[in-house]
């Protein structure tokens, strides 16, 4: 069984703390989720974030296909960074780390996500095609999302890439 690994940087012109407050409020993820994901909050983003949270909602990944997701905020540490694990949801594993570091010109925002897509050789078949797409087309869209909202570092160039193991 293959594990995966997407691995995001982003550098934005904010402060650590105005980055944090954004990211670790569980209410803009949809902010930076793209419109056709149908992604919708169920329970659990009324709240600061603290270890335990449980976060409930619905996406639709690909076109009709819709599903329940639900992830467990597993470690918090207060303006520096986090961990969201899939509970139930699309994946066989998914383990999301949120880092955040000052920099000189602001902060520079990373995501490590382990994960292992379902239905084993079929899955791997259809991971390239479908699954590996789709995450860039997601991580694109918030890199964009977030310049909108903060603007761009133009010194710093912002990393995405995808691999297995």
């Amino acid at each position: 069984m293959k594990l995966y690994q997407l691995h995001s940087k982003q550098a934005l012109p904010i402060s650590k703390k105005k980055a944090w407050d954004f990211l670790s409020s569980p209410s803009n993820l949809k902010v930076i989720t793209p419109d056709h994901m149908g992604f919708h909050i169920l329970t659990g983003a009324d709240r600061p974030m603290f270890p335990g949270q449980i976060i409930q909602y619905t996406v639709s990944p690909f076109p009709g296909y819709t599903t329940k997701w639900v992830t467990e905020i597993t470690h918090v540490i207060d303006g520096e960074y986090f961990v969201d694990e899939q509970r139930f949801g699309p994946y066989a594993l998914w383990h999301h780390k949120h880092f955040l570091k000052t920099i000189e010109s602001g902060v520079e925002m990373e995501d490590i996500i382990d994960y292992k897509v379902p239905f084993g050789v079929l899955g791997q078949m259809v991971h390239p095609l479908l699954v590996k797409k789709q995450l860039v087309k997601i991580f694109k869209y918030r890199e964009e999302k977030l310049i909108e909202l903060f603007g761009k570092v133009e010194d710093v160039p912002n990393e995405l890439s995808l691999k297995s193991f």
